[in-house]
């Protein structure tokens, strides 16, 4: 009940958090104009239903993406299966019954499937989806600013959405949260971009006012 209560806390205070941030985001991207702000942020996925090139678009990244994580499960799976059987040969061998030995394998080979899966799961699917955003972003007209700032997000969002969905529900779980994790990280890069670019430009204001103030008046220009 209380790690309940804690998750329910943790996921109330996130969806919070990013409420706010895509608040103050969206305020920012009309205070410095559409020339000014964040580029691929125009492509949501309301464009992946147009029928058209945004639809191919959406199809072509998300298979790619789906892919990749198949291709990581499959590592991690053949690593654990190869364990096990390596595992179940050595306990037979030692003497144990068949129940003790399938056991034991089991044991071993979960140990097996975490190791690869650590492996997998901080090379493979989150580089390819922040390098995809990133080219992304430039494609569309983003600065590199921007663009590395998405896809870090991504690259965050990624490996954050994989480990907390696989803890919950396995291969499926890191499959789903791999998707959702690469989209919202993503999102998150290009809010920080919008914000940062808009205190950008009031600093600017504020340093030009005072200078301006600061200037010494010239009477000559009154006679």
């Amino acid at each position: 009940m209380v790690d309940w209560r804690i998750s329910r806390g943790q996921l109330l205070i996130s969806v919070g958090a990013l409420l706010l941030l895509a608040i103050v985001a969206e305020k920012s991207r009309q205070l410095i104009g559409d020339e000014s702000s964040s580029k691929s942020g125009k492509f949501s996925w309301i464009n992946c239903f147009d029928l058209g090139s945004g639809s191919l678009a959406c199809v072509a990244k998300e298979g790619v993406k789906l892919y990749t994580y198949n291709i990581r499960t499959g590592i991690v799976e053949k690593a654990r299966q190869r364990a096990v059987e390596v595992a179940l040969q050595e306990a037979i061998d030692d003497g144990l019954s068949v129940r003790e030995a399938a056991k034991q394998a089991e044991l071993i080979g979960k140990k097996a499937g975490k190791l690869a899966s650590r492996k997998a799961r901080r090379i493979i699917g989150p580089i390819l989806a922040a390098s995809w955003d990133f080219f992304e972003a430039l494609y569309y007209g983003g600065t590199v600013t921007e663009a590395s700032l998405r896809g870090s997000g991504t690259l965050v969002g990624t490996w954050v959405g994989g480990f907390e969905g696989e803890k919950k529900l396995g291969r499926l779980g890191y499959l789903i949260g791999s998707h959702v994790g690469s989209w919202l990280g993503g999102r998150v890069g290009l809010m920080i971009y919008d914000i940062a670019r808009a205190a950008q430009l009031l600093t600017s204001s504020v340093t030009e006012l005072v200078t301006e103030e600061g200037e010494p008046y010239d009477h000559s220009e009154t006679l």
